[in-house]
C-alpha cells in the first residue's frame, strides 16, 4: 500500500466533519435556546429584568455593541472578553436566558454592522449559546439557581462565593472556546500552531471575567445606575487583548512581507509531521535562498531589496500549490511547508516550480531584473522525524544546490557532513592527518608517444574500523566541515617529500595535486605553496595544481589574483573535469592554466556517442587556439585512445595505462618505462612479434 493510501479516508472524513460542525452547532443552540424560552415563559418567568436594571444593563451592552462596531476588526476564536463579562454577570445575578439574550444583543447587532460576517457571527452566537448553557449547568451544580424573580443575591460576595464564580467563567471559557476552535479548524490544520498564544489570551479572559462579573453583578444589586460605567474597564479589557493579540501575531509574522516567521513554521510543521504520522503519508519543507541577493542590496541599496523581497513574496504566494504555507526565514531565504506529499519526486517537482516562479524577470522602476534562486528539499519520515531535523536537513540540500548550481537539491545523507555518523568519520579523519595515516597514490599521465609527462597524486583513506573509504565521501566531509585546508596542506607536504625523494633518484617527473575553491580563496595561499616549495628544494615547475570550474563562481577576481600570484612563482596551473562546471569563456581566459582536463564523463562514451565527441573535438579546438594543453581522463581502452589520437589530444590519463599506484609501485613503474616510455599492451605484443619475425631461423633468444 502506499502511503497515501491510508490517507484517504482520513482526508475524505476530515472534509465531511469540519465543514458540518458549524451547521450542527448553530441547530444545537437553536434548539437549546428555544427549549429555554419555552421553559422560562411557561414557568412564567421574565425573560429579562425590567427596571433600573434592565435599562442600565441595555444602555451598558449598547455602548458595547457601538465599542466593537467602531473597533472594525473581527472578532478572533470566540469574540471579545467585554461581552463575555457581560453575559456572565447577567448569568450570576439572573440565570441562562437573560445572559443568553445579553451575549445575542452583542452577537447579532455586531453581525448586522458587518453584514459580510453574518455567518461568522451566527456560529460565534450559537458558540456563546452552548457555552453560557455549560456555564448554567455549573452553577445548578454548586445549588445555585438564579432567576429574574430570584436573582442570586449572596449576603456576602467575598471567597466563599469563589467557587461558583470559577466553575462559570471556566465552564463557559472550555466549551466556548473549545467549540469555536473546533469550528474554525482549517483543513491543513493549521490553526493549531497558534495554539500557544492562544491559550495564554484565553488565560487572561478568564482572569479578567473572574475579576469584574462579580462586581458587575454586586453593582446591579445595589446601585444599578452605575453600571454603564462598567464601560471602561470593559472596553480597556477589550483593546488589553487585541493588544495581546497583535503582539502575538509580531511574533509570529516576518514584519516586511507580513509571511509567517522561522518560529511559526517550527510549530506548524510540527503540527503537520503530527498529522503525517497519524495519517500514514509524508510531508516536506522546501528551503529556498536567492542566489547573488546581496549584489542588488550593494548596487541598488537595501531600499530596493526591500522592494524585491515583497514582490518575490507575493510571486511566492501565488505559484504556491494547494495546501502549501510559505514563511520567510529572514535576509532572503523562505520556506514552503508541503504538509502532504506523495513522495519525494512530487516534493522535488514543487520545488522547481517555486523556484522557476521565483527566476522569472522582475520590474524595479523600470530596471528589469532576473535573481535566480535554490532550492533544498527534506521529507518526512524518510530525512527527518522532528521539525528541526528537517528544517536542518532542508538547509543542507539547498547549500549543495548553490554549490552545485543545479537549482534543486534533494538531501542525500551521504553529502551532509553533520550527521553523527559522519560527525564520527571527521573526527577520525582529523586525527588520521594527525598520524599520518592518509595515504597519497600516484596515477600516471602519458602522452601519444609514450612519454609520461606527469603523475597526478590521489588522496587514499584506510579507516581501521571501515576498510577503505571512499575518497569523494570524506573529501566531501573535510569540505563542509573547515577541515579542507589541513588536509590540502598534508597532500602538498606529502607530494612535494616524494617529488624530492624521486629527483634525488634521479626520476624528475611533475606531481599534480588537487586544490578546492577554498583553498585558492584563501589569503596567503600562493605564498604558502612557494614556501613549501622552496624548504623542499624542488622547483616550482615539479608542481602542478588542479582546480575545478567551481573557483569561478564564488569570486572570480580572487582566484585569478591567487591563480597570478601561484604561477608568477613558477607553478603551474591545469583546469581539472572540464565541462562540468559553469565557467564563461570570459573566465577561461582570465586563468592563468596551461591545461585543461576532459572530464571522464564526456570521454568514457566517446567512441560510442557522436555528441560527447562533438564536445571533445569543440573543446581540443577551444584550447588549443587558448594556448592550452589537453589531457582525457578515464581513458580505458584501445578505441577511446585512437579517437582522441585522432583528434588531437595531447595526453591520456585513465586505467589504460595505470590505476593510481602506492609510492614504492610508481617508483618501479617509471624506473620500467624511463628508457623507453610507455607503450599499449597491444602496442607491446606488436612489437614483440615483429622483432621475432627479424630473426634468423633457429636463433634462441636468451
Amino acid at each position: 500500500m502506499k502511503p497515501t493510501d491510508s490517507a484517504a479516508p482520513a482526508s475524505r472524513l476530515r472534509r465531511l466533519v469540519v465543514p458540518a460542525l458549524p451547521a450542527a452547532l448553530v441547530m444545537a443552540a437553536g434548539v437549546t435556546l428555544a427549549a429555554g424560552v419555552l421553559y422560562t415563559l411557561g414557568g412564567g418567568e421574565p425573560l429579562f429584568p425590567s427596571g433600573p436594571v434592565g435599562w442600565a444593563l441595555a444602555v451598558l451592552t449598547g455602548v458595547l455593541v457601538g465599542h466593537l462596531v467602531a473597533l472594525g476588526r473581527d472578532r478572533w476564536w470566540g469574540g471579545t472578553g467585554s461581552g463575555a463579562a457581560l453575559a456572565l454577570a447577567v448569568l450570576l445575578l439572573y440565570g441562562w436566558v437573560p445572559a443568553v439574550l445579553v451575549s445575542l444583543s452583542v452577537v447579532v447587532l455586531v453581525g448586522a454592522a458587518r453584514r459580510q460576517r453574518w455567518r461568522q457571527a451566527l456560529v460565534h452566537g450559537a458558540v456563546d449559546v452552548l457555552g453560557i448553557g455549560a456555564a448554567a449547568l455549573g452553577l445548578a451544580v454548586c445549588g445555585v439557581h438564579p432567576g429574574v424573580r430570584h436573582p442570586w443575591t449572596p449576603e456576602r460576595w467575598d471567597l466563599t462565593v469563589l467557587p461558583e464564580v470559577v466553575v462559570t467563567a471556566g465552564g463557559y471559557l472550555l466549551v466556548s472556546r473549545g467549540l469555536l476552535w473546533c469550528s474554525r479548524l482549517p483543513l491543513d490544520g493549521g490553526l493549531p500552531t497558534l495554539a500557544r498564544p492562544a491559550v495564554v489570551r484565553q488565560a487572561l479572559v478568564g482572569v479578567a471575567l473572574l475579576g469584574i462579573s462579580p462586581l458587575i453583578a454586586v453593582c446591579a444589586v445595589g446601585a444599578p445606575l452605575l453600571l454603564p460605567l462598567f464601560a471602561v474597564p470593559l472596553i480597556a479589557l477589550d483593546s488589553t487583548l487585541w493588544i495581546a493579540r497583535a503582539r502575538a501575531e509580531e511574533q509570529l509574522r516576518d514584519p516586511l512581507t507580513g509571511l509567517p516567521n522561522r518560529q511559526w513554521l517550527l510549530e506548524r510543521t510540527w503540527t503537520a509531521l503530527d498529522e503525517a504520522e497519524r495519517a500514514g503519508t509524508r510531508a516536506a519543507l522546501v528551503l529556498i535562498d536567492l542566489d547573488r541577493f546581496r549584489s542588488v542590496n550593494d548596487t541598488l541599496g537595501h531600499l530596493a531589496g526591500d522592494r524585491l523581497l515583497l514582490q518575490i513574496a507575493d510571486r511566492l504566494r501565488h505559484a504556491l500549490p494547494r495546501g502549501a504555507e510559505a514563511a520567510r526565514l529572514g535576509g532572503d531565504e523562505f520556506a514552503v511547508l508541503l504538509p502532504a506529499t506523495d513522495s519525494l519526486t512530487s516534493s522535488q517537482r514543487v520545488a522547481r516550480n517555486l523556484v522557476a516562479a521565483l527566476s522569472s524577470p522582475l520590474d524595479l522602476d523600470g530596471l528589469t531584473l532576473v535573481l535566480e534562486a535554490s532550492a533544498g528539499v527534506a521529507v518526512y519520515p524518510e530525512h527527518a522525524l522532528d521539525a528541526e531535523g528537517l528544517l536542518r536537513r532542508a538547509d543542507v540540500a539547498m547549500y549543495q544546490a548553490k554549490r552545485d548550481r543545479s537549482g534543486v537539491e534533494l538531501y542525500e545523507a551521504k553529502r551532509d557532513g553533520n550527521t553523527p555518523d559522519r560527525l564520527g568519520l571527521l573526527g577520525d579523519l582529523r586525527r588520521a592527518l594527525d598520524a599520518g595515516d592518509v595515504e597519497l597514490h600516484y596515477q600516471p599521465k602519458v602522452r601519444f608517444d609514450g612519454h609520461v609527462s606527469g603523475l597526478e597524486a590521489l588522496v587514499r583513506w584506510v579507516h581501521p574500523d571501515r576498510g577503505r573509504v571512499p575518497p569523494d565521501e570524506f573529501i566531501a566531509i573535510a569540505e563542509s566541515s573547515g577541515l579542507m585546508p589541513r588536509l590540502t596542506e598534508y597532500v602538498l607536504e606529502t607530494a612535494l617529500a616524494q617529488v624530492a625523494r624521486w629527483r634525488a633518484m634521479g626520476l624528475e617527473v611533475p606531481v599534480a595535486v588537487n586544490v578546492s575553491p577554498r583553498d585558492v580563496h584563501s589569503p596567503g595561499f600562493a605564498g604558502a605553496v612557494a614556501a613549501r616549495l622552496a624548504r623542499h628544494r624542488v622547483p616550482p615547475g615539479a608542481l602542478q595544481l588542479e582546480i575545478t570550474e567551481h573557483v569561478l563562481l564564488e569570486d572570480p577576481q580572487r582566484a585569478a589574483d591567487t591563480l597570478a600570484g601561484l604561477t608568477a612563482h613558477g607553478v603551474k596551473m591545469s583546469l581539472d573535469d572540464f565541462g562540468t562546471g559553469y565557467s564563461s569563456l570570459v573566465h577561461l581566459r582570465r586563468l592563468p592554466v596551461s591545461e585543461l582536463k576532459i572530464d571522464r564523463s564526456f570521454v568514457a562514451r566517446l567512441a560510442v556517442d557522436n555528441e560527447d565527441a562533438e564536445i571533445v573535438r569543440c573543446t581540443l579546438d577551444l584550447a588549443h587556439s587558448l594556448g592550452l594543453l589537453v589531457v582525457a581522463e578515464g581513458v580505458e581502452d584501445d578505441e577511446t585512445w585512437e579517437r582522441l589520437r585522432d583528434l588531437g589530444c595531447d595526453a591520456v590519463q585513465g586505467w589504460l595505462v595505470a590505476a593510481a599506484m602506492p609510492p614504492d609501485e610508481t617508483t618501479a613503474w617509471l624506473r620500467a618505462r624511463g628508457e623507453h616510455g610507455w607503450r599499449r599492451a597491444s602496442e607491446t605484443t606488436a612489437l614483440a612479434a615483429e622483432k621475432a619475425a627479424e630473426r634468423p631461423s633457429g636463433q634462441v633468444v636468451n
